[in-house]
Formats: C-alpha cells, structure tokens, sequence
C-alpha cells in the first residue's frame, strides 16, 4: 500500500466520518419507521340502507338495492321562447314576412295565407278555422294577434291533463310508435318523480328489443329509480303485471311501464295495448291511472293520424309531444288538440334528464305568436 500524505489521510477520515452519520440517520428514520404506531383506518362513508326487492314470479331482474340518487339538476324556468324558435319562424315568422307592407288583405293575399298556414302542419281543421278567422279581417296588422287568441281558446277548451295520485301506486303506461322517444321519455319523468320524493319502478315492457331493455336501465340509474326487467322475447303484459306486484309489495309509490314501440296501423300489436291493461287490472283494478302518448313533432300531421289510432286502442288521457326544439312542426300541438281532443301533458325541449316541460297552454301560445323582434 502506498505512503499517503497526512493531508491525504485526513480527507479520507474526514469522508468515512460522513458517510457512517448518514448511515446512521438513514438506520435511526427506518426503525422508528417500524416503532410508530399504525394510523387509525379512515372511517368508510356510511352505507345507504339496502331494500331487499325480491323478484315476483316470472320477473328476471329488480333491482335489489337503494338505486343511486339522480343526477344533481339546478332548476330552472323552461325556456318556451327558445324551444319554439323553429315553430314561431315557421309560423308567425312566415305571416309576418308575407304580411309586412301589405295594405289590405285581398284574395291574393288571402291565398298566400292559406298556404303558409296548410304548410305549419297546424292539421287540416285548424288551419281551415286560422283561415276563417283571417277571412274575417280588415288590416294585416290584425293577424297575428287574432290567430294567437284562437288558438289559446283551442288549448284551454281542453280537459285538465293533470291526472293527481289518489292511489298509490300510480300507474303510468306509455305508448307510441318507433323512435318518438319514449324510452327518453319514461326517463326524464322518472326522474322528476325521484327528486319530488317519489319511490318509483319502472318496467321495461319493450321485450321485442334487447336494446330497448339496456336503454331503459340506462336512464333508470341515471334517475336513480328501480327497474323490472323481463326476459327479451317474453310477454309484456307479464312485466307490467310482475312491476305492479313488486310496487304494490315494496311500497313504490309511482309505476312506470313501458311498451314497444308499435305502428298505429300495426292492429296485433295495438290490440296487444288493450291486453297489458287487462293483465294489470287483476293486480290493481284501477290501472293504469295514466295512459301516456308519446308523439314526436317532427312528424307533423302524421302526430294527429297516431293520435287517432291511439285513442282507440287505449284510453289515452295525455300526450308528451317531444323533440319541439328541433322542429318548425311545434303547431301540431293545436291539431292534436283539435282534432283528437287530447291535451298535451308534457313537451321535450331538449336531450337532458331535466328537460321535460309541464305543458302550460299560456307560455306555448304567448311564445308560438310573440311577434319577431
């Protein structure tokens, strides 16, 4: 080993001393490491209490637990304006362009009218009784006006849609043809029904589609509701009567069923309508309480044919006239009024689980005529 020099030395001395202190350090940090205490767990957030829901005979799935609450939803006031920006411009926003700076209503006028309002999907009768009532006219000034009063004489001349719970569960078939958004709207409605403090179950009765089954338990968690399900294929009437044994046992105070969605011209499976009616009445002889049509507005006058159909298969006491937001057709709601006299219950302005409107007669009529600005 070579000669170091003292200096040399004392470096190294210097070095070794370091690194035993940090060895040292590094020893003590790791035993008391292992000396402390083990931390106090954190305490689990407190469980819901579960509601055991057993199946009835012939019923493939409830859902056994608490379902989650609903999505948290800010109220606010429907914006009729907005929803019926496409209907007014299509409408009023027509007459208004055709009228301005005319002097007189003369036939030529008169006749370009008749097209504008025969092109609103107002329905024959109502757009025959709009022309009638501009016939009988002196200023142009005085159209607007005058169609806005009639037509709130149509809609108030109509029973009250609101059908109230007397009996518990209230029970609410829903029907309608393909895609006029009925699963949407078993959805929004289920979810209003939750944040009033409901306990709801809906039954999804639309066995001919497995995908209308998942849809349905898609919106029934997002509403935070209970869902009976039956087997794809099987028989709807045996899901509705399977729900409203389950709710009438458990307690529920609303029932929700929904059905496939049937052509009005389909006469089996309308027919098939009238049987899960007779079905629930051997469970409860009142039911349904409510009998629900969706429409979608975007099919015009063909809402007031379905209509017809409807009524004469199942007692429809009210209609959801959905997608009036993204429609110039919201005036139909005047024909189905006039020529089905069914009122209208609620109306779809949008595509979330909060937009579903209680129908007012005064805020559709006041926004479908509010002169252009």
């Amino acid at each position: 080993m070579p000669d170091l020099s003292p200096e040399i030395l004392e470096l190294l001395g210097g070095a070794l001393a370091a690194v035993a202190a940090f060895t040292a350090l590094v020893v003590g940090l790791r035993r008391a490491r292992r000396l402390r205490p083990p931390s106090a767990p954190r305490p689990a957030p407190p469980t819901p209490p579960s509601v055991e829901v057993e199946p009835p005979e012939g019923v493939v799935a409830v859902a056994a637990a608490v379902a989650p609450a609903p999505e948290t939803l800010a109220p606010r006031k429907t914006d009729w304006s907005a929803g019926l920006r496409r209907s007014r411009a299509g409408l009023v926003g027509k007459l208004e362009g055709l009228l301005r700076g005319r002097a007189s209503l003369d036939e030529k006028t008169l006749g370009e009218v008749e097209s504008v309002l025969f092109g609103a999907d107002l329905g024959v009768r109502t757009a025959d009784e709009f022309l009638a009532v501009v016939r009988r006219l002196k200023s142009p000034s005085e159209v607007r006006p005058a169609l806005e009063k009639r037509a709130l004489e149509i809609l108030e001349a109509l029973p009250s849609a609101l059908i109230r719970e007397t009996e518990k569960p209230h029970v609410i078939l829903v029907v309608g043809v393909n895609g006029s958004g009925k699963t949407t709207t078993i959805g929004k409605l289920a979810a209003r029904y939750a944040r009033a403090g409901k306990r709801v179950i809906v039954a999804a009765g639309d066995t001919y589609r497995a995908a209308a089954i998942a849809q349905l338990a898609i919106w029934a968690e997002r509403a935070g509701v209970e869902i009976v399900k039956g087997a794809p294929g099987g028989d709807p009437a045996s899901v509705a009567f399977d729900a409203l044994k389950a709710a009438r046992t458990r307690g529920f105070d609303i029932v929700i069923v929904d059905t496939a969605g049937r052509l009005q011209t389909d006469q089996g499976l309308m027919d098939e309508l009238a049987k899960i009616q007779r079905v629930m009445r051997k469970e409860l002889p009142s039911a349904p309480h409510e009998v629900l049509l969706v429409l979608d507005a975007n099919t015009g006058q063909n809402a007031i044919r379905q209509a017809q159909e409807f009524k004469k298969a199942v007692a429809v006491t009210g209609i959801a006239l959905t997608k009036l937001d993204g429609t110039a057709r919201g005036g139909v709601v005047l024909g189905v009024a006039q020529e089905v006299s069914l009122p209208v219950r609620y109306a779809g302005l949008g595509e979330s689980l909060d937009d579903l409107a209680d129908f007012d007669p005064r805020d559709f009529v006041a926004a479908l005529f509010a002169p252009s600005e």
